[in-house]
């Protein structure tokens, strides 16, 4: 796919972040920053794929400077202005930075792009010394596609669903498929965990459970990381 065409597909995803976002989805953002948060390191942050900023408002206060990278100039434009934010509206197969990163955060994007073990290796050269790059990717083990497959509505656990498709999702990774992308891109993991044990859809979430469940289930995805909703990987030059 050419840029350009690349371009329009980002803009015709956005609308989905500014008219169908649950709020239970933007919870979800804050308990994925709650997992990250201890492997953040200062001062230079960069996060590719900000969206309209849900988790740029709590990067903000750990790095002395963030840069946000968003390829849809309408969402770009949802995020609001602060002192120690750079906004840049490009692709990521674009972007060329001028400074070196301490961590750069890459929440939900690898599942979104044409080539990711591409952008894992432009990504570590843009790494200050002893640098992270923290990456999460929605889970295909997660216990809700596992069961959805149980209930003749996926295929496999790894079958496009109709929310992936309006979200723009081009695969959905295990923990194995995730780990063999980010190896094969020459980086180093030196820790994966799992965020949030989710038996059911995100919409049911949000009718149904107290905040009292929903931290409960927080912490059991912890215990369980292979089939929480989400995995991430904290990576490194070897």
């Amino acid at each position: 796919m050419s840029h350009s065409e690349e371009k329009d597909r980002v803009e015709q995803i956005s609308d989905w972040y500014l008219k169908e976002q649950l709020d239970f989805d933007k919870r979800l953002i804050r308990l994925r920053y709650q997992s990250l948060k201890p492997y953040l390191q200062a001062p230079e942050g960069l996060e590719l794929g900000s969206a309209e900023g849900e988790m740029t408002q709590f990067l903000l206060q750990d790095f002395a400077r963030l840069t946000c990278v968003e390829g849809s100039a309408e969402l770009l434009a949802n995020i609001l202005d602060a002192p120690n934010l750079v906004k840049i509206h490009a692709l990521f197969e674009e972007f060329e930075p001028d400074r070196q990163f301490n961590t750069i955060v890459m929440e939900h994007i690898l599942e979104h792009i044409e080539e990711p073990v591409a952008l894992l290796q432009r990504a570590k050269h843009w790494l200050a010394p002893g640098g992270k790059i923290l990456a999460g990717v929605p889970n295909g083990n997660s216990i809700h596609r596992l069961v959805a497959v149980k209930m003749g509505l996926l295929k496999h656990p790894c079958e496009l669903n109709a929310r992936d498709h309006s979200l723009g999702h081009r695969r959905v990774y295990t923990p194995e498929t995730f780990r063999q992308d980010i190896e094969l891109s020459g980086l180093h993991i030196t820790e994966m965990g799992g965020v949030f044990f989710k038996p059911l859809s995100n919409q049911q979430i949000q009718d149904y459970w107290t905040e009292e469940m929903i931290q409960g289930f927080y912490e059991l995805g912890k215990d369980f990381p292979h089939y929480a909703a989400e995995i991430y990987a904290v990576c490194e030059l070897p």
